[in-house]
């Protein structure tokens, strides 16, 4: 049974929610602040978030949690009533792996959390090569030197490493990676791969003219 840690104010929300996923057969651990939602992430293997929090703003509590190696890779679903573009853009770009914006149904939100719960826990040790990428840790290392990754650049490195030699253009790799509701452009996926060859060398990433990338394992 999944744990889910709600962090939510409006008591009638919370409860609400806490009833619902727990019809849904998640185990709900419930917090009121940020104080007290910081305490319980031990116990989490999911985090539903508030945007708006008495003690803490939703976003400067989700950078801290990125910025705590225990818990930079912990799924989180942030809620909210602000449904702006720029609030969206916000909330993804400063770590949330999902965004659900007021009113909406617990079963949606409850099947949101099985999807991201069903990501996370695609754990496994990706070897290609002198490049390995530890999905678990989080971790890449090349010749056996530890490389640096930010999050969306590793989760894009992983993606593409799982099937060596397929080609995907870049709409799927931006649905794929950063989400369906993603509003960035193509571009972000260029300048991602830019990134990842400065970092890794350029043969591990493939251009194939007018169809997309794909991993390819240096000899």
């Amino acid at each position: 049974m999944a744990r889910v840690l709600l962090v939510e104010d409006e008591p009638s929300l919370r409860f609400a929610l806490a009833h619902g996923l727990r019809q849904a057969g998640f185990s709900v651990l419930d917090a009121a602040d940020a104080r007290e939602g910081w305490a319980r992430l031990d116990e989490a293997d999911v985090v539903v978030l508030d945007r708006m929090l008495p003690d803490e703003d939703g976003l400067n509590f989700l950078a801290r949690l990125r910025r705590t190696p225990r818990y930079e890779r912990l799924p989180v679903l942030m809620l909210t009533a602000r449904a702006s573009e720029r609030d969206r853009v916000e909330g993804l770009l400063g770590g949330a792996d999902d965004y659900l914006t007021k009113p909406f149904s617990t079963a949606e939100l409850a099947a949101r959390l099985v999807a991201l719960l069903r990501r996370s826990r695609g754990a496994e040790v990706l070897r290609r090569g002198e490049l390995v990428v530890d999905t678990e840790r989080g971790r890449v290392t090349l010749g056996g030197r530890e490389v640096v990754l930010t999050r969306r650049e590793f989760d894009l490195l992983a993606f593409l490493a799982r099937e060596p030699g397929r080609v995907y253009d870049r709409p799927t790799l931006l649905a794929q990676v950063w989400g369906e509701d993603f509003l960035g452009t193509l571009r972000t996926v260029d300048q991602h791969v830019a990134q990842l060859r400065e970092k890794l060398g350029g043969r591990w990433i493939e251009t194939v003219r007018g169809r997309g990338y794909r991993f390819t394992e240096a000899p």
